[in-house]
């Protein structure tokens, strides 16, 4: 890629940025867009939906960056949960590590790792854990596997075994039920109940009536509030009927709740049958973090997902490889030329030839790659995780590694060691053909960081696609922000994005400095419009208490080394021996202090250790509210598809309540 190429995609992307700031700036105070730019604040009541317009409101203003700014890690904990912090602490790690070069380098990221993150994380998930009031998934385990009864119920089972086998700690228990179908028709049920509920409230407005077509616009025109509510009849009365015809179908698991947590560290820990396959122990996520659909699934189907799952991946992987040749195609205009000979005369222009050279390659393979946080997420729902975060959290793994083979080392070795496969088979001409390789995609990344860095980090802001539902929503269906969602930290696309950017600041940091300005701009442009999100946009949809980081981890780490080798082979070529192997020592350094790290810190993020729960356990002695949270510990894990519903005529009449109050008892 040729200097104007360049610069052509820096002026191109630099301008969306400012195009997105001013609409964002300009869009979020118009009234109708609200619930786009601070869903959150609206449903804690700390926003209000509707007001006036005024010409004022379409001046662009910077005053929600000074607001980002000010913004304290200390709020986003008490609001969002460690797990943000993590995801801000990001931010700051790589603004700190991209100024420093090869020992020096690697020493001050270890330190940096060490002290400044893993160290100070782990003191903040222990001074968060010693904050919290009593939560269920602290007191509570999953079991599963747990033996066929004979003569009695999976439930009866349960009971009498943790009576013998821990009398002196076990609380309760709640089965797991088989209830997929009815989860969707609950959540029907549910959205139903809330556009009833906001047309009654606004009982006088056009929008009660309508036609009952597609998107409002065909079928007979009827009164919403009547049509709704016989709706709303018809779907209580399938619940009813399927909660009736699922109340018996119990799965082999079970959450159970002890009296201590120490107790339900006990039985986590120890294996609980001389058969290790019978009652087998896991950590009970938060009730709200549960994934209830995972219990719905054999132990056999799980097994045979997670095989379909590997397989899709490495599928997906190799189908990935086409949009790559695609892009590198275009960064050399000769073997376009070669390709499609009618568009010679087009591409001796010179600003096409800039454009296609310098913009397109990356902004193709940021459309293709918009595509993979989804497909992840939808794999690892397969691979029998309990929990949300879990799947989350693979996700995020899954990502972050496609596309660090996908987007550097399919780009890298494309046209050597692609075409090569033996050099995997050779390893001492691994630093050789990466010391080649990797210098002359530069420019080409330095692109991708302005494409996928600075602009999507602005799209981000301006939250287009909600943006372009909300307009078409209030437009065609006349709902006037009703049904919106709050939607949660993006973890499993953000992390990846963040860490493969500091993957390309470490690793390029001495083969070209140029993209440590780029990647400079995108951290601080992170770092801001992110708290700016998290202060209006996101909720917390659960708490994992930091177990991001080990993550993020070992991305550096990974990256430390590959920068090792991409040296070692550097000197090589430049024929300096001496150099060379003195470089060898780092990357073996780096692998030991790693080791170190998780024999240190890793553990916190597995579990507390015994002397923080017994300390937690001593404060809830003299908490005189210990009583009445054992009361709703009971309860904590019962199948929110078997709870009963309340959404009946009698109850719409009080549609003055707040709208998600006792919707399920």
């Amino acid at each position: 890629m040729i200097l104007s190429a360049l610069i052509t995609s820096v002026g191109i992307n630099l301008g969306l940025c400012l195009l997105f700031f001013t609409l964002y700036s300009i869009l979020r105070k118009q009234p109708g867009n609200i619930t786009v730019y601070a869903p959150r604040l609206v449903a804690e009541g700390k926003a209000q939906q509707g007001g006036q317009f005024n010409l004022e409101s379409l001046l662009p203003t910077a005053g929600w960056i000074r607001k980002a700014w000010q913004l304290s890690e200390d709020e986003i904990l008490s609001v969002l949960g460690l797990d943000a912090v993590v995801f801000m602490r990001i931010f700051i790690f790589r603004l700190w590590i991209h100024f420093c070069a090869a020992y020096v380098f690697t020493g001050v990221v270890c330190y940096l790792l060490y002290y400044q993150e893993y160290e100070y994380i782990s003191s903040k998930r222990i001074a968060y854990f010693y904050s919290s009031k009593p939560q269920p998934h602290q007191f509570s385990i999953l079991v599963r596997g747990i033996p066929i009864p004979s003569g009695g119920t999976y439930s009866e089972t349960v009971d009498s075994f943790f009576i013998e086998n821990h009398s002196s700690t076990y609380l309760s228990h709640s089965m797991v039920r088989r209830t997929s179908k009815l989860q969707g028709l609950i959540g029907d049920t549910e959205k139903l109940y809330k556009r009833l509920s906001h047309l009654k409230l606004n009982n006088h407005t056009p929008q009660r009536f309508r036609r009952d077509g597609f998107l409002g616009i065909f079928g007979r025109k009827v009164d919403l509030v009547d049509h709704y509510e016989k709706k709303l009849e018809d779907l209580e009365d399938n619940v009813r009927l399927e909660q009736s015809s699922s109340a018996g179908k119990e799965v082999p698991a079970a959450f159970v709740s002890f009296k201590s947590r120490l107790g339900a560290a006990v039985a986590l820990h120890i294996q609980q049958a001389v058969n290790p396959t019978k009652w087998v122990t896991e950590r009970a996520p938060e009730p709200q973090d549960v994934y209830w659909p995972f219990f719905s699934d054999s132990f056999i189907k799980r097994w045979i997902c997670v095989l379909v799952v590997f397989v899709a991946c490495v599928a997906l992987t190799i189908l990935f490889l086409i949009p790559v040749v695609l892009v590198q195609g275009l960064t050399h205009l000769d073997q376009l030329e070669t390709w499609f000979p009618f568009l010679k005369g087009v591409l001796k222009l010179t600003f096409v030839s800039q454009v296609i050279t310098g913009y397109l390659p990356s902004l193709i393979l940021q459309m293709f790659l918009s595509f993979v946080p989804p497909i992840m997420i939808m794999f690892s729902s397969m691979q029998g995780y309990i929990s949300l975060s879990q799947i989350e959290k693979s996700a995020c793994i899954k990502v972050l590694w496609f596309t660090i083979w996908n987007i550097f080392f399919a780009n890298v070795l494309s046209g050597s060691a692609l075409y090569q496969v033996n050099v995997f088979l050779e390893p001492k001409k691994i630093p050789s053909v990466l010391a080649e390789a990797v210098p002359a995609q530069a420019s080409f990344f330095i692109a991708y960081v302005v494409t996928s860095g600075w602009t999507s980090l602005s799209s981000e802001l301006c939250r287009l696609t909600p943006l372009i539902c909300s307009f078409f929503k209030r437009v065609f269906s006349g709902k006037d922000g009703d049904e919106f969602e709050v939607p949660s930290i993006p973890y499993h696309s953000g992390i990846p994005t963040i860490l493969f950017f500091g993957l390309l600041g470490i690793t390029y940091f001495f083969l070209a400095p140029l993209i440590l300005p780029f990647l400079l701009v995108y951290y601080c442009m992170g770092y801001i419009i992110y708290r700016n999100q998290l202060l209006n946009v996101y909720a917390l949809q659960y708490e994992t208490g930091g177990k991001f980081w080990p993550i993020v981890h070992y991305s550096t780490i990974f990256s430390l080394v590959l920068m090792h080798i991409i040296a070692i082979g550097i000197f090589g070529l430049k024929k300096v021996p001496l150099a060379s192997s003195l470089t060898i020592p780092l990357p073996i350094l780096t692998l030991l202090f790693n080791e170190y790290c998780q024999k240190r810190f890793l553990p916190l993020f597995k579990s507390f250790p015994m002397e923080c729960l017994v300390k937690k356990d001593r404060e809830d002695v003299n908490d005189p509210t210990m009583g009445e949270f054992y009361e709703k510990l009971v309860t904590a894990y019962r199948d929110p598809g078997l709870m009963s519903l309340r959404y009946s005529r009698s109850s719409t009449e009080g549609y003055n309540s707040p709208l998600l109050h006792a919707a399920r008892v």
